[in-house]
């Protein structure tokens, strides 16, 4: 059944998959930032080690959050028609490039690739997170994406408000 809205490709009883994953990545890459300039601070080791594990657990779960989201982007034309949509995809994929790029030198290079490439990557991608979050933000709020509208019906809808069927 045609919907007002664009549609949610990926959902599991009728509720998007792709807002549920995203949290654990920003999470996890917010929290790899704070681990980066903790590290600056203290130099001490164990906060570079936890920084490549929270980079390793965000980069795995982006993947799964990216898998729901292209979804959503290739299963309704209304979708890929919006350009905050284009936006979005566009800097979650460079975030996500950045990411893979700092596990990467962190991994080959141990604690000394924190400093400065480590922590500019992490300043880099969470700054782009917040613009990606925003532009999800105007899909969701200002073009409905992924917002249920099943039509009520005229006698539902004038039972429901009296006001209306006067």
């Amino acid at each position: 059944m045609p919907t007002r809205n664009p549609v949610s490709t990926a959902s599991i009883f009728g509720h998007p998959i792709h807002p549920m994953l995203t949290s654990f990545p920003i999470a996890f890459f917010v929290s790899t930032l704070f681990c980066d300039f903790v590290f600056w601070g203290t130099h001490n080791d164990m906060w570079s080690t936890a920084a490549l594990w929270l980079l390793g657990a965000g980069i795995i779960m982006v993947l799964l959050a990216s898998i729901a989201g292209l979804a959503d982007f290739a299963g309704d034309r209304r979708i890929r028609d919006i350009s905050d949509s284009w936006q979005h995809a566009i800097g979650n994929g460079i975030a996500v490039l950045i990411q893979l790029f700092s596990f990467y030198w962190r991994y080959r290079y141990g604690t000394s690739a924190v400093l400065p490439i480590g922590l500019i990557c992490s300043v880099v991608a969470v700054g782009i997170l917040l613009f990606t979050g925003w532009k999800g933000w105007e899909m969701v709020y200002r073009h409905r994406v992924a917002v249920q509208d099943e039509p009520l019906s005229a006698s539902s809808a004038s039972s429901e408000n009296p006001r209306r069927a006067a």
